[in-house]
């Protein structure tokens, strides 16, 4: 099922790559500034949490004398979560957004949400870049510990588009879905340590909040770029066998319901 699916993206892999492309585009058609704001927004966003909340607002984290640290705690962490957020947003509406494009042509709808990934994947990028631009202007940089990165992002876009998978395909049914997913976006986000560090909360709260799939990826990433530190390998088991699951369950669902959709849509 897996093999007949990546063959059949592979064969269409023009498709993706156009549409990609073209969303790229469409973005900034008709701002003057173009492609510009790729880089202007998220620089704007990496230097308000430094500077202001670093250095003008003194905020710190516990135990840590870098100045800058609490800056980059919030960038590490949101911009992972704004990956993730992205891509689960996108993909729960992906299948009725492009309704028409279902029923008039004939490809293969498991390219929607890769497009959706890929798209989300560029916008990363970018920011990414910068921002280790920035570690490396600020002489911040995590050194060799940057290359945990990969396989966190890794078991994060596979627990993203499985999920997301899901949720498109439910919110085709449900349409209910969608908008209780965006309202649990926001309580997910607060109940991930993104804006403190997880060692201020209750003794008794703490298991709770570490029960969160997306703790140990967001502790992962934080880890890199605050402490230098390797990822803890061990605590990561969890979330990326949730993600294998995920995507076992979503393949399956897709391919159950892919013919049905066309007749909600």
């Amino acid at each position: 099922m897996a093999v007949g699916m990546a063959r059949a993206v592979w064969n269409y892999r023009g498709f993706v790559l156009g549409s990609v492309q073209r969303e790229f585009q469409t973005r900034y058609r008709n701002s003057l500034l173009g492609a510009a704001w790729t880089v202007l927004n998220p620089l704007s966003m990496i230097i308000v949490y430094t500077v202001i909340f670093s250095q003008l607002m003194k905020a710190r984290l516990p135990g840590v004398d870098n100045s800058l640290a609490y800056g980059i705690y919030l960038c590490s962490g949101i911009l992972a979560w704004g990956f993730f957020s992205e891509v689960i947003g996108r993909s729960q509406s992906v299948f009725l957004e492009h309704a028409n494009l279902i029923k008039k042509l004939s490809f293969p709808r498991i390219c929607l949400p890769l497009i959706v990934v890929l798209n989300a994947g560029v916008n990363f990028a970018i920011i990414f870049v910068l921002f280790l631009g920035f570690l490396l202007v600020t002489q911040n940089f995590p050194g060799w510990a940057v290359l945990g990165v990969i396989p966190v992002l890794m078991i994060q876009i596979a627990f993203s588009i499985g999920l997301g998978i899901i949720l498109g395909v439910l919110n085709v049914f449900f349409r209910d879905v969608g908008q209780f997913m965006g309202i649990f976006l926001q309580f997910w986000f607060w109940f991930t340590p993104l804006v403190y560090p997880l060692s201020i909360l209750p003794e008794g709260i703490q298991p709770l909040i570490n029960a969160n799939p997306m703790v140990p990826l967001i502790a992962a990433y934080q880890g890199i770029f605050v402490y230098g530190q390797w990822p803890n390998w061990l605590s990561l088991w969890p979330t990326a066998l949730l993600a294998v699951a995920l995507c076992l369950l979503a393949m399956r669902l897709f391919r159950k319901r892919s013919g049905e959709m066309v007749d909600e849509l």
